[in-house]
């Protein structure tokens, strides 16, 4: 099984915290459309593995584009792919692009899944991020997605925001309880160079949340979810019993995916691909990045996703994929002090305990191969 993955590199407004590449040309969405469609036709030799169980937009904001756009790149997918596996569509959305005429286009799609930005529920923490969106909105748009019968429903909050401490972040989380989605994912606000809060934060104006409080609201997502029936099932993600998402799932399992659009990034098992042009670039001709993966990062990118995520990294696996020795160190770095207390051995799987998640990177440092 393999995955695609569609970027659509737009925004009406860039939001202070977001790195990925996206635009506010939105002149130039015609054209990107139509060199993502040239992009698709030429690269389907690229996966090894031609059935397609997931696809996903992304971006940026896909729901900048019309649902009859979205349609018909899932339509060529299935005309250039084994689609008879499909089981997951899903696209990003912003509260404010969801309107009655809008989603009564989206149910004439393959869509069935859809994840949206809401962030916070405290429409003071939506203005200093840049959100277009309010709290009523993001609401009001869960509301129209569910009486139009989309059942599928994943919502993004942020916690670790300065000067929006527990308080705020416990009223968005009951607010997002109360919407009665089925999947939830609650990022920790990370400050990134080339945005307007990094550039905040290199003049003073903007200081990091402290070590202490950011645990402190990690678990306080964790145990608020987690007693509401949500799975903690990967570091940042939580699911009602059956709605883990199935397309970053197969991310964090090794599988395949091909990336379409500026910005986006592929692997096929022994590669690793990304498309790093500008728009404008990107419109003239497609150009890639790539490396091919040795043995050693394979086995580092194992250890790294499968520690993200509840169930762990496999030690039989290991042994089967990379040796007895692979297996043997991995089981001595793991008794070390240093990372033995955040470890659980679970008859030859170790995993992180979901309420410790938030030290994964800690115990990933650790257990990789230099």
């Amino acid at each position: 099984m393999a995955s695609i993955y569609f970027h659509i590199p737009f925004c009406k407004r860039l939001c202070g915290y977001c790195d990925f590449y996206r635009s506010v040309k939105l002149k130039y969405i015609p054209e990107v459309v139509e060199a993502m469609h040239r992009e698709l036709a030429a690269q389907q030799s690229f996966l090894r593995d031609k059935t397609i169980r997931t696809i996903y937009f992304g971006g940026g904001t896909p729901s900048l584009l019309a649902p009859s756009e979205i349609e018909k790149f899932v339509a060529q997918v299935r005309e250039q792919f084994d689609c008879s596996q499909l089981e997951e569509v899903t696209i990003e959305v912003n509260p404010d692009d969801i309107t009655p005429e809008y989603i009564s286009e989206l149910r004439k799609t393959s869509v069935n899944r859809v994840s949206m930005g809401v962030q916070s529920l405290d429409d003071g923490c939506l203005q200093f991020m840049g959100r277009r969106h309010s709290a009523e909105q993001a609401c009001e748009a869960v509301r129209l997605l569910q009486a139009a019968g989309y059942n599928n429903i994943s919502v993004d909050v942020i916690f670790g925001v300065e000067g929006f401490g527990a308080e705020s972040l416990e009223g968005t989380l009951q607010g997002v309880l109360a919407m009665g989605v089925q999947h939830i994912s609650a990022y920790h606000l990370t400050i990134e160079e080339n945005t307007r809060f990094g550039r905040l934060l290199a003049r003073g104006e903007l200081h990091e949340t402290e070590e202490e409080r950011s645990e402190a609201e990690f678990l306080q997502v964790h145990n608020r979810l987690t007693c509401a029936g949500f799975e903690h099932y990967e570091v940042s993600n939580y699911a009602m019993k059956g709605y883990r998402s199935r397309h970053n799932s197969s991310y964090w399992r090794g599988v395949e995916y091909l990336g379409i659009g500026a910005g986006a990034h592929s692997y096929n098992g022994e590669m690793r691909r990304w498309c790093e042009q500008s728009i404008e670039e990107y419109i003239g001709g497609v150009e890639y990045g790539s490396e091919t993966l040795s043995k050693r990062d394979k086995l580092n990118e194992y250890v790294m996703t499968s520690l993200r995520c509840a169930e762990g990294l496999s030690l039989e696996k290991v042994e089967g994929d990379f040796g007895a020795f692979e297996r043997e160190r991995l089981e001595r770095e793991s008794a070390k002090s240093s990372i033995a207390e955040l470890l659980i051995n679970d008859n030859g799987n170790l995993r992180i305990a979901p309420e410790k998640m938030l030290l994964s990177d800690l115990v990933i440092e650790a257990l990789i191969e230099l």
